[in-house]
């Protein structure tokens, strides 16, 4: 039987680092292109770093099975993030596992970034599927926070929601500052529950956060913001 254990940044330091470069920004990988968003099917978007594995299962465990679909980029390398997914879908109600291109984004499943590319938001018809791009590292990484956030801020607008945890740096700031301006609502981990409260300090500064949330209280907070918005539709999750 698999370890739960979920790999701490200390394990994977012996892996061919991450490529470090300018500090490009998401532009090199997708242009921000907002466009109407006429459907209602809801996603859950996250991004994390450093602690951000343990803060990933902490969340992702706490997800009913119907839950939207989720789609989560941690900074790790290629080599680990199979594995990583594999067993956060060993110990979670819902189905985890590491994104593939063009493959449908389905309730209930949440989706890793493989190490080696961003993963993006996409449409494909009345579909969202994940997409993959090897572009150069933004913020110094691949994959990205901020690339994520901005392909959501451009396919779901208002039926996304954003959550930023612990992690070192400023990725995701930029990109959830521009979920929020596209009418997502966004979360961020609080800084006595973060092990580096780094990036959900810089989307705080960015003016991107509406909701600052203890790592505990993450998963049922999020859950009742989207059982607000189905009541104020008159749709489930």
């Amino acid at each position: 039987m698999a370890s739960n254990h979920l790999p701490h940044p200390s394990e994977y330091k012996t892996a061919s680092p991450l490529q470090v470069t300018e500090r490009l920004s998401a532009d090199v990988v997708l242009p921000a292109q907002f466009h109407p968003i006429n459907w209602t099917e809801k996603l859950i978007i996250m991004g994390a770093s450093t602690g951000g594995t343990e803060a990933i299962k902490e969340v992702l465990i706490r997800m009913p099975a119907d839950c939207p679909g989720i789609l989560v980029t941690q900074h790790m390398p290629e080599s680990f993030t199979r594995s990583f997914a594999n067993r956060l879908d060993s110990v979670c109600k819902i189905t985890v596992k590491e994104a593939e291109p063009g493959e449908r984004i389905l309730p209930g499943h949440a989706y890793i970034a493989p190490g080696h590319s961003h993963l993006l938001l996409a449409r494909s018809g009345a579909n969202y599927v994940c997409e993959l791009n090897a572009g150069p590292p933004v913020n110094r990484h691949r994959p990205s926070v901020d690339v994520l956030f901005r392909s959501a801020a451009n396919c779901a607008g208002h039926n996304a929601i954003g959550v930023i945890l612990t992690g070192m740096g400023k990725d995701g700031a930029s990109g959830m500052l521009e979920m929020k301006q596209a009418g997502a609502y966004n979360f961020a981990q609080d800084e006595a529950s973060c092990v580096v409260y780094g990036m959900p300090k810089e989307a705080v500064a960015m003016g991107g956060v509406d909701a600052i949330v203890a790592l505990n209280d993450m998963a049922q907070r999020v859950l009742a913001h989207l059982a607000t918005l189905s009541t104020r539709n008159g749709n489930r999750m």
